[in-house]
């Protein structure tokens, strides 16, 4: 991606100003944020109150606040991200599971990653292509052009491709046969005609189908990868073991089966880390009487 004039003023604006202080700013516009945006709010604290019914009030208010908390912080630290090198990357990122993705990229059939907006999920780029091989990640793009160009030129640092979620079946297909990496975003709602409905946090979540069909069709092992904070402030990169893939044959109960595990597994990092997930996003929008 092309790194624009406006692109290098931005984060060289942002990179002057000390991490500490820069956390603090971004960390207190948004809990701003917060409290001056009810929309976002009330969805933060409806999808939460469903989530985990007989929580007080009190701690389902401090989990959305922290969630709002994580957003500022990863925006914060997203101007690091440019200056991130395989010589100093363990100052921010501990790898636990690194020998999982080697192992998978050795069966040379491609891998297939489960990523979410989850913990700082833009440091866990060019944290993979550092340390392991470039990652090519289908995405939507941003509806802000700066924005969109400043993200994306952080993205493909290191070598990462980024591939629009539209059209992308065949060239992912390709990539794969390649023995390339991909991530894949599936914590978001889709609509009823692009996914199927499975349980996530005890509610009907309509959730895309594309890693179960790609893992079917190709034999591409599925690793889910977490980019979690720690108390000290640093991250823990967790690269958990394939995913056991069921492939009976029966291509529509195996897609079915098989992205009700990718949910599950999404849904088991996020109970124990729940203020860093995206909880602002409408994952329950769609509803299972639009699927008629």
């Amino acid at each position: 991606m092309k790194k624009t004039l406006t692109t290098s003023i931005i984060l060289i604006s942002f990179k002057l100003i000390p991490l500490r202080i820069r956390k603090l700013i971004f960390r207190t516009f948004f809990l701003m944020f917060y409290y001056l945006s009810p929309k976002q709010r009330l969805i933060a604290l409806h999808n939460l109150t469903r989530a985990y019914p007989g929580r007080p009030m009190k701690e389902i208010i401090k989990i959305a606040r922290g969630v709002f908390r994580n957003i500022g912080t990863v925006a914060a630290e997203f101007f690091e991200i440019p200056y991130i090198t395989r010589e100093n990357i363990h100052k921010y990122v501990e790898f636990d599971g690194l020998e999982n993705f080697n192992e998978a990229c050795a069966r040379g059939k491609g891998v297939l990653s489960i990523v979410a907006h989850f913990g700082n999920w833009e440091l866990m780029t060019v944290s993979i292509a550092l340390m392991g091989r470039p990652i090519n990640i289908i995405y939507r793009p941003l509806d802000n052009p700066v924005i969109e160009n400043l993200v994306s030129w952080v993205r493909t640092l290191n070598g990462n491709t980024l591939i629009p979620k539209e059209g992308s079946v065949r060239k992912t297909i390709r990539l794969l046969q390649e023995n390339k990496v991909m991530g894949i975003l599936i914590d978001q709602n889709v609509a009823a005609r692009e996914g199927i409905f499975v349980d996530f946090f005890g509610r009907p979540a309509c959730t895309a189908v594309g890693l179960a069909v790609l893992a079917l069709q190709t034999g591409a092992p599925v690793l889910p990868a977490f980019m979690i904070r720690m108390e000290n402030g640093r991250y823990k990169f967790l690269i958990q073991k394939p995913v056991d893939i069921d492939n009976t044959g029966d291509m529509e109960r195996d897609i079915r089966t098989n992205t009700q595990k990718f949910a599950k597994i999404i849904e088991d990092v996020v109970r124990q880390y729940p203020d860093q997930w995206f909880w602002i996003h409408q994952r329950w929008k769609t509803q299972p009487c639009q699927k008629e």
